[in-house]
């Protein structure tokens, strides 16, 4: 019995020792939300300068400097032109070939998605560049404006790996990093960033039913609640690293990724604006078995933004296309539709994108498109026995009823 006990409390003992490593090792890796100082709102002792920092580590609390970078306050002036602050009253602007980083812990193997806020200055063709060490960089282009603010938010995705940073006592850091890649004669010009937040992603498990990962777009990159611009997926043809798992932006525009609290949502709390018509597509490759029927089925309609008709869909599935227009009636926001399909292969390609290029009418500037949600492709048997198990339920129904007045008689 001693020995039995004694067995016992060593278990007891181990479980708690391993619990309380696995509590140590998750807290080691960075919490979904804002970065340390990612809204630059921190003021350092003694205040800024005047003009642009230059470098140094700590100048800016919580980023490393690399090159000419200036923190611009909201209304601060730059000949005739009022510098654009996304959000609060600072932000960081990035000179000739300069940026700032910072270290972030993470978790090996996981992805996380990068939500910033970026707005040009001078130039229309200011760009910048995201990345992670040296596993893992983006080249996001400033020159398209979606939003007639003169900012948008974006969102990047990454792989951690051994490649992203080093290995530390706490887990692995990497090296987030944004920097501006122009040249520009005036040195004061630079594309300016803010609001910047990361999240760590999953992708959701797919129902037995439904060959679609993350159909209904509910796992996707961080959203600040007071941001009304959606995040904007700029093009990303890697599905294993999209900040939209499941889905790759395959396209030189981008998608944008809205939110029930300042958007129609046709189902749940996410869904995907299509933009810029053609120059905005959103695809996945699913599982499919060859020669078998399936139904894209998903549902379209209104993000309530004061989009401009016509609102229109372009659905692919396989070697299959049609396009579905959306009228609303009265209270009616979205509707729901579906593609036919026979898979040729293992795998299918779902795609879609907005038939027009719109605009939203109280601005005329503002990029915007119909909004898709609930995304699934069913076999055909399976979509056809839904409706049919509700005619079932009610014939047994009926039956019960009549048995029950016959009894009566």
């Amino acid at each position: 019995m001693d020995r039995l006990a004694g067995c016992r409390r060593m278990c007891v003992l181990l479980c708690i020792v391993m619990l309380l490593a696995s509590f140590q090792w998750a807290s080691s890796a960075i919490e979904d939300g804002p970065l340390e100082n990612g809204d630059f709102e921190m003021i350092p002792a003694g205040g800024y300068p005047s003009v642009g920092t230059g470098e140094g580590a700590a100048t800016i609390p919580g980023w490393e400097i690399n090159g000419t970078v200036e923190v611009v306050r909201s209304g601060q002036r730059q000949g005739g032109m009022i510098l654009i602050v996304p959000q609060g009253e600072h932000a960081v602007r990035l000179g000739n070939e300069a940026g700032v980083s910072q270290d972030v812990a993470v978790e090996k193997g996981s992805t996380y998605a990068v939500t910033f806020s970026a707005a040009r200055t001078c130039a229309q063709l200011e760009s910048l560049d995201v990345s992670v060490a040296a596993a893992s960089s983006q080249t996001v282009d400033l020159q398209t404006l979606y939003s007639v603010e003169g900012w948008d938010t974006y969102a990047w995705a990454f792989l951690a790996g051994s490649s992203t940073g080093h290995d530390g006592d706490d887990g692995e850091t990497a090296k987030l990093a944004f920097r501006n890649p122009g040249m520009e004669e005036d040195p004061t010009c630079g594309p300016i960033i803010d609001n910047i937040a990361i999240k760590k992603l999953f992708v959701p498990d797919r129902a037995e039913d439904n060959a679609v990962i993350n159909g209904d777009f509910e796992e996707g990159p961080w959203m600040f609640k007071n941001a009304t611009l959606g995040v904007l997926l700029p093009t990303n043809l890697d599905e294993e690293t999209s900040s939209l798992p499941g889905w790759i932006v395959e396209s030189n525009r981008a998608v944008r990724y809205v939110d029930s609290d300042h958007y129609t949502v046709p189902q749940g709390k996410r869904a995907i604006e299509l933009l810029s018509g053609k120059e905005g597509i959103i695809s996945q490759m699913v599982e499919t078995k060859p020669n078998k029927q399936y139904s894209l089925v998903f549902t379209m309609g209104s993000a309530g933004d004061s989009c401009q008709s016509p609102l229109a869909v372009m659905a692919f599935a396989g070697d299959q296309a049609e396009n579905f227009h959306f009228a609303p009636l009265g209270n009616t926001t979205s509707m729901a539709a579906n593609v036919s399909f026979t898979a040729k292969a293992e795998r299918t390609r779902v795609a879609f994108y907005s038939v027009y290029y719109n605009t939203r009418s109280d601005d005329h500037s503002s990029l915007c498109g119909p909004v898709v949600d609930d995304i699934k492709v069913l076999g055909i048997s399976m979509a056809a026995s839904r409706p049919g198990g509700l005619s079932l339920a009610i014939m047994v129904m009926m039956v019960v009823v009549v048995s029950i007045i016959a009894m009566g008689l």
